[in-house]
């Protein structure tokens, strides 16, 4: 599949047998990561890490990585390859550059986007001394021509070849469908097979395809830093299984305890109506389900497993497909997601202006302010708001945040079905439903941007403020909306009466939530253990 679509990875990843370990008598290595604001970039950086590798992150919104866990372990520099002098400047001093960013907007020029930046960021690599790029690319099917190819495909096809033919040697990487929690790839197929006992399906469910588990894809990204400087090629890589996606969807069903799926093909499913379908029932948007759905056209199966030259296989791997599954599983039901495929940002999203900006860059603003008092502690207030969304919901007209959520849907958005990474915690540049975490204060301030369909711009601000003088807190919410044009004032003036019973409904059962959290009993310390130790004593006792 063109895009690339992953899943585990952390510390629990078994490697391949390749020593990256500081000691391994090898000096480390200074890494650049673009996309680590990405899927597979945000899983990478801490692998990089754990190898001894020191990793310089390029991000056009550094802030999006203030609240990783590895953030304070890394260099944060905010540039866009699409600048030169700006990656030029982020590549000094380092060794291997990873190239981890795809347009997936689409539209008629985004092959040209992709084409521009690929070169863009080769002369910068080369200008500054760059000794390896990596780029992690899709599987392409041999037999056939650019022209028969998706877009999506056929660009990273391109843009792969691009880096072979700069003067900087570089490891090209071609995937296909990439397994694991959070995926794009995952979470179409658990929806389609969960959702669905019995589906309709379009011709391309019987295409072959060769999935990867993101362990293994992790593990080849890592290694490749050490290539040979003669190395200069491209490596299938991919799991030991060929299915299609039938029996995708059928295998899926026995690892996840599930009766058998019937399944019925189609063969006048376009793309474009796999697309539609796929975005009606699964949390993948249509946009994205595109090129997804375009890409299983063609049978992308390895030709070959060279990569095994450079990075010898270990006991196990690669991982088969029914036990990345398992494993991908065993991350949702730990609601142990470290990245998503909704980590990247819509469009355009980075240069919109903030709605702190002076003078709001000359343009309108509208407001609904909402607050109320409480009795609740602002710690408690705060666990609300913070858990707000996702399976928790918002809090009031569960059906109009629903509607909402489809028509967002039928226009292509993003809906309401994203979830959120983490049931409990969020960090800046989570995705939450159809609202992206902009700022995080903790313990007081939540600002959520709107990634909907609009004519315009939103916000939603929630604040957590104590009351020092009469105990408690209290709630505050701000929605801000910054029209574009007729419509965007015509939108704002058609939703306003709803406002009162959306937003007034938020705050009233926001805070009601917290004085119920506040009510409850501190939990019972369990009693101390009396009971005599097993036979031969226990660590820390006399």
């Amino acid at each position: 599949m063109g895009a690339i679509l992953g899943g585990e990875g952390g510390p629990t990843r078994t490697e391949h047998v390749v020593d990256e370990t500081p000691g391994a008598g090898r000096a480390p290595l200074a890494c650049l990561v673009t996309g680590a604001t990405g899927y597979i970039g945000g899983r990478l950086v801490p692998d990089l890490l754990d190898a001894g590798h020191r990793v310089r992150c390029l991000a056009r919104s550094p802030e999006r990585l203030r609240d990783h866990p590895w953030a304070d372990r890394v260099e944060i520099v905010r540039g866009d390859v699409t600048d030169e002098a700006g990656t030029t400047a982020a590549l000094r001093g380092i060794d291997v550059a990873y190239y981890l960013v795809h347009s997936l907007n689409g539209g008629a020029r985004f092959e040209e986007s992709d084409r521009r930046a690929a070169r863009t960021f080769a002369q910068a690599a080369h200008a500054a001394g760059v000794r390896r790029i990596v780029y992690l690319g899709g599987l392409v099917p041999a037999d056939k021509p650019a022209r028969e190819l998706s877009p999506h495909l056929r660009s990273r096809a391109e843009v792969g070849e691009i880096f072979l033919r700069s003067p900087v040697p570089s490891t090209v990487l071609r995937a296909a469908v990439v397994i694991g929690s959070g995926s794009a790839s995952f979470e179409m197929l658990r929806y389609l097979t969960e959702r669905l006992p019995v589906m309709v399906t379009p011709s391309w469910v019987g295409t072959r395809v060769q999935p990867i588990s993101v362990r293994d894809v992790l593990g080849y990204l890592v290694a490749s830093a050490r290539m040979p400087a003669e190395t200069n090629r491209s490596f299938d890589i991919g799991g030991p299984d060929i299915l299609t996606y039938e029996e995708m969807m059928r295998r899926y069903a026995e690892v996840a305890g599930l009766p058998p799926r019937l399944i019925l093909r189609v063969p006048m499913l376009t793309p474009r109506l796999s697309s539609l379908w796929i975005g009606l029932v699964t949390p993948v948007p249509r946009a994205l389900a595109r090129p997804l759905a375009e890409s299983l056209r063609h049978e992308v199966v390895c030709k070959e497993h060279d990569i095994a030259l450079h990075v010898p296989d270990g006991p196990g791997h690669p991982l088969g497909f029914e036990e990345s599954l398992r494993l991908a599983l065993q991350r949702v039901r730990e609601a142990n997601v470290a990245t998503r495929w909704s980590n990247a940002s819509l469009p355009g999203a980075p240069s919109d202006p903030l709605p702190t900006d002076p003078s709001w860059a000359g343009g309108s603003l509208y407001t609904d302010h909402r607050s109320r008092d409480t009795a609740a502690g602002p710690p408690e207030l705060w666990r609300i708001i913070e858990g707000i969304g996702g399976e928790n919901g918002w809090y009031s007209a569960p059906l109009a945040w629903a509607v909402r959520g489809w028509l967002d849907r039928l226009a292509g958005g993003a809906g309401i079905r994203r979830g959120r990474r983490d049931a409990a915690r969020l960090r800046v540049g989570d995705s939450l439903d159809f609202w992206r975490v902009e700022e995080i204060e903790p313990g007081r301030l939540l600002r959520l941007r709107a990634e909907m369909r609009l004519p315009g711009l939103a916000w939603l601000e929630m604040y957590a403020d104590p009351r020092p003088r009469s105990g408690g807190s209290c709630y505050r919410q701000r929605a801000l909306f910054h029209p574009r044009g007729f419509l965007g004032h015509l939108y704002w003036w058609s939703v306003s009466p709803f406002h009162a019973v959306v937003f007034g409904g938020m705050a009233r059962n926001i805070t009601r939530a917290a004085e119920r959290l506040a009510d409850q009993p501190e939990p019972e310390p369990e009693p101390a253990e009396t009971s005599a130790p097993p036979e031969g004593g226990g660590a820390g006792l006399p």
